[in-house]
């Protein structure tokens, strides 16, 4: 079962990035406007995402690859827990280092006026659960703050919608270091009913989720380097995700601090 479904995850990455390969070589053809690459290496106390806790007192790395060229980027990213803990079928636990998920993105973005628009697939490939795939789309509107709307909707199982809505800001501070703050906030729209954990079996979940609040800076060495340190604070936003949160999180919490650095190199 495990073989079979990784040949379908690397199946998916080898046909996009055979795809992703193609179309650039056919747009660079007819225009001579260079492709993109960014590398990110991100060292983090914690892993969270959408306000939903995925490891616990212990540091996780998550690398991540992106190209672009035109408008279209393909981004690979994963997270290796350094200290899982794994229960074994007897009840014992160990701890060991674990690569967790892998994930794979193929996005298209075009500006259009003072609005940019991008939309596209993401593949979750998750060890010990069923892979994930969802579709996506997105506006960021150039102007103050940077409002930005984000809209995914889970297609493998599990359908759900996941709306989300984010601002940020980055000032300048000193030597090209800038302050970067950003907040989001996320709504959770479920079509399945199983959610016994916080209502009646057969209530769906539909509820205002996560808030998501961050502070970092980001400090440039040289033209295609930079160090970024963040510390963030994630919330419930309302009764019902806060019983949620804590039922569906390893160390039952619903708010949570963390932080890390991240090293990018772009060019």
């Amino acid at each position: 079962m495990k073989t079979k479904k990784n040949r379908r995850f690397w199946a998916c990455i080898a046909a996009v990035t055979v795809f992703f390969v193609s179309h650039s070589a056919a747009v660079l053809a007819a225009d001579e406007a260079k492709p993109t690459a960014a590398m990110d290496l991100g060292v983090f106390s914690q892993y969270l995402w959408r306000g939903f806790e995925l490891s616990h007192n212990s540091m996780v790395i998550q690398p991540s690859v992106t190209m672009a060229y035109n408008g279209l980027s393909l981004n690979f990213w994963g997270n290796l827990d350094t200290d899982r803990k794994i229960i074994a079928a007897d009840g014992s636990q160990s701890h060991e280092s674990k690569y967790t998920e892998t994930d794979l993105t193929l996005a298209y973005g075009k500006d259009l006026g003072p609005v940019k628009l991008s939309g596209g697939l993401i593949y979750y490939g998750l060890d010990g659960m069923q892979d994930s795939q969802e579709l996506f789309a997105s506006a960021t509107l150039n102007t103050i703050l940077n409002p930005t709307l984000s809209v995914y909707r889970e297609i493998a199982h599990l359908p759900a919608w996941y709306v989300n809505f984010g601002v940020s800001h980055s000032q300048e501070l000193v030597n090209k270091i800038t302050l970067d703050l950003a907040a989001s906030a996320g709504y959770y729209y479920s079509d399945d009913s199983n959610f016994s954990e916080v209502k009646d079996p057969g209530t769906r979940y539909r509820e205002f989720n996560n808030g998501l609040i961050s502070v970092g800076l980001t400090i440039p060495f040289g033209e295609y380097v930079s160090v970024k340190p963040m510390i963030a604070y994630s919330f419930p936003l309302s009764g019902t995700a806060d019983d949620y949160i804590t039922a569906t999180s390893i160390s039952n919490h619903s708010d949570f601090v963390y932080g890390g650095v991240t090293l990018s190199v772009a060019f």
